[in-house]
C-alpha cells in the first residue's frame, strides 16, 4: 500500500482500532498520522496542499478566539483589541458558562464588555462549553441576541441532541457544536437530528483531513456550512476547498505554538488567511526550537 493512497491508509487505521474502540485518543492519533500523510503528498508532489486538494477560495475567514473565563476585564479587552482594531479581525468569540452555568450575571457582563470593545460593526461570538441547562440556554440566549451575538457555541452539551436542537428553535443566534466529533456517523446524526445551524468539525479529532472532508461534504449535502475548529494551520488549507465553509477558528494559544515552532505561518490581518503559498501545509520546522521539549 502506498502513502500516496491516503483513502486506503485511513481504512486500515480505522479498521485496526475497531475493537480497542475508535472514539478518543485512538482518533486522534489516527488523525495526526492522516493529516501527516495529505502534507507529505503534497509535497512529493511539489504542490501547496490547497491547491492537491483543489481551491474553492484563494482567502479564508477567520475568527479570533480566546477570551477564556479566567481573564480579567483586562486581560479580555486587550486581547478583543488586538484582534479586531490591531489586525482587523472583523469576528472573534469569548469564552461564558463560567462555574458550570452559576455564573450567569458574570457571563453576560462579560458579553457586554466584549461589545463596548469590539464595537457594534465586529461579529461576537460566544462559546458555553456545554456548561448550561436548556432553560438556562434559552434565557441565555435571549439576552445574548440583545448584544448582537450571532454565534451561541455547546450552549448544552453536544451530547444532548435533543437540547441542542430546543435551544437552536428557541433564540436568535445560530446554534453551533461538533468539535468532539470522532467519526462521520457523529456527525451524521448531529445533522439528522437538526442541533446545528453551522457543524464544527476538528480534523485533530475526527480523523484528519479525509474525515473532515467527508464530514463536511456530508453538512452541505443537509444545506449546512461548517467551521474549522482550533488548528487553524492545519485547517486552513483543507478549508480553502470547501464551498461551504463559513471560517477557521484563529485559537489563540495553538497559533502562538504554530508561530513559536513553525516558519510559513499565516497571517489572520483583515480577517482572512491565503494557505496556497508554499508546498504541502506550507509549514517547516524549527528544529533547534523543537529539540529543547523533546522528552526522547
Amino acid at each position: 500500500m502506498s502513502a500516496l493512497d491516503i483513502p486506503a491508509v485511513h481504512d486500515v487505521m480505522c479498521r485496526s482500532v475497531r475493537n480497542a474502540g475508535r472514539p478518543g485518543i485512538a482518533s486522534c492519533a489516527i488523525s495526526a498520522l492522516d493529516i501527516a500523510l495529505w502534507d507529505l503528498k503534497a509535497r512529493l508532489l511539489e504542490l501547496p496542499l490547497a491547491r492537491l486538494l483543489g481551491v474553492c477560495r484563494e482567502q479564508v475567514p477567520v475568527y479570533g478566539s480566546g477570551g477564556f473565563t479566567t481573564y480579567h476585564d483586562t486581560h479580555l479587552a486587550a486581547q478583543l483589541n488586538g484582534w479586531v482594531h490591531g489586525q482587523h479581525i472583523p469576528r472573534v468569540k469569548i469564552k461564558i458558562g463560567a462555574g458550570w452555568g452559576r455564573e450567569v450575571a458574570r457571563d453576560l457582563h462579560r458579553v457586554r464588555a466584549a461589545r463596548q470593545v469590539i464595537g457594534p460593526d465586529a461579529e461576537l461570538y460566544v462559546d458555553a462549553g456545554g456548561a448550561y441547562t436548556r432553560k438556562q440556554a434559552v434565557r441565555v440566549g435571549h439576552a445574548l441576541a440583545e448584544h448582537g451575538v450571532g454565534w451561541f457555541e455547546e450552549p448544552v452539551s453536544s451530547d444532548d441532541l435533543t437540547g441542542l436542537r430546543l435551544v437552536r428553535d428557541a433564540v436568535v443566534c445560530d446554534v453551533t457544536a461538533g468539535e468532539y466529533g470522532f467519526d462521520l456517523p457523529y456527525f451524521a446524526r448531529m445533522i439528522a437530528a437538526g442541533a446545528v445551524d453551522c457543524l464544527q468539525i476538528d480534523a485533530t479529532r475526527c480523523g484528519g483531513l479525509t474525515e473532515f472532508l467527508r464530514a463536511a461534504a456530508l453538512a452541505h449535502a443537509h444545506g449546512l456550512e461548517v467551521s474549522a475548529h482550533c488548528a487553524p494551520h492545519a485547517h486552513a488549507a483543507a478549508a480553502a476547498s470547501l464551498p461551504n465553509l463559513r471560517h477557521v477558528e484563529w485559537f489563540h494559544d495553538h497559533v502562538r505554538i504554530e508561530d513559536m515552532f513553525f516558519d510559513g505561518a499565516l497571517d489572520p490581518t483583515g480577517g482572512t488567511v491565503h494557505p496556497t503559498r508554499g508546498v504541502g501545509h506550507g509549514l517547516t520546522l524549527r528544529t533547534q526550537e523543537v529539540a529543547e521539549y523533546q522528552v526522547a
